[in-house]
């Protein structure tokens, strides 16, 4: 039903002008993960000598399903792994294999061993639970352009995914809680100081009036990650309470995806050498 004054024409246009921006949204998305993986394409034509990129795609395609690990991820950590030595026969010789560590909070009871979305999925799902609200993502440290990305999410708009769905170092909650690698609480989006005056306006449009973003930590302390809670008010201090058991959520998931990494995603880049050498069946 149109408002009035409002024509036919233009509901079609606003239809119209709403598609658009999906599309563009779209395509921004496909482009990030594109360029990542066409880089990461061009690296294994040349250490293999390979006689194409779809060759060199189908052979990261075959790790990928083979470990269940993102291609993004999986070209990612090709890009920042060293150059594997000529004289070996494994990539990562040398590495020590570790357990995978243990998850346990409520959330993480169901999850499968080695599979990251869903412990991705479990980690926001506890917080959420702790902090009262139904909106909220989880971030991933950028290895090979920094800041965080998006990996995560439920509640928000796609508006709000398009505009975080990279992060830098500064001007957000989460990079601020990345940098002292300690929780923030944003009470208040409008009046805190933390937000960059677009970032600001892209929160408060996706309808979010206070957030809380917790670090996924290493047991040496390093960020690897971001999760963090959105709600529709503005809120007070967290408990005491509320804040230990997001420490603990963040410092067993931080612990578990520096396992993964150097593990599952590991075993990945050693198998797709190996698919590359020729000493691997696909």
């Amino acid at each position: 039903m149109t408002d009035p004054g409002q024509t036919t024409a233009d509901d079609g246009a606003d239809d119209e002008y709403q598609r658009l921006r999906a599309e563009v949204r779209d395509l921004r998305a496909r482009s990030r993960a594109h360029v990542l993986i066409a880089e990461a394409q061009g690296m294994l034509r040349e250490r293999y000598a390979l006689c194409d990129a779809d060759r060199a795609f189908t052979l990261m395609r075959l790790a990928s399903q083979r470990y269940n690990v993102k291609m993004r991820t999986l070209a990612e950590s090709l890009l920042s792994a060293p150059r594997p030595d000529a004289r070996e026969a494994l990539w990562f010789p040398r590495r020590a294999r570790l357990a995978q560590p243990p998850l346990n909070f409520p959330a993480a009871r169901e999850v499968g061993p080695g599979n990251r979305s869903a412990v991705l999925k479990a980690v926001l799902s506890q917080t959420l639970a702790v902090v009262g609200t139904d909106m909220g993502n989880v971030q991933l440290v950028d290895r090979v352009r920094g800041g965080l990305r998006i990996e995560e999410h439920t509640g928000h708009t796609a508006d709000f995914v398009d505009f975080f769905g990279h992060v830098g170092e500064d001007g957000t909650a989460c990079a601020q809680a990345a940098r002292d690698v300690a929780q923030v609480t944003v009470h208040d989006v409008e009046t805190d100081p933390v937000f960059s005056t677009s970032a600001r306006e892209a929160i408060l449009e996706a309808g979010s009036l206070a957030c809380h973003s917790v670090p996924l930590t290493t047991s040496s302390g390093i960020c690897v990650g971001m999760v963090s809670a959105h709600l529709d008010h503005t809120i007070g201090d967290l408990t005491a309470a509320q804040l230990k058991v997001l420490e603990v959520v963040g410092a067993q998931a931080g612990r578990w995806l520096a396992w993964h990494e150097r593990t599952v995603v590991l075993d990945a880049l050693e198998y797709l050498h190996a698919l590359g050498k020729g000493r691997a069946q696909p």
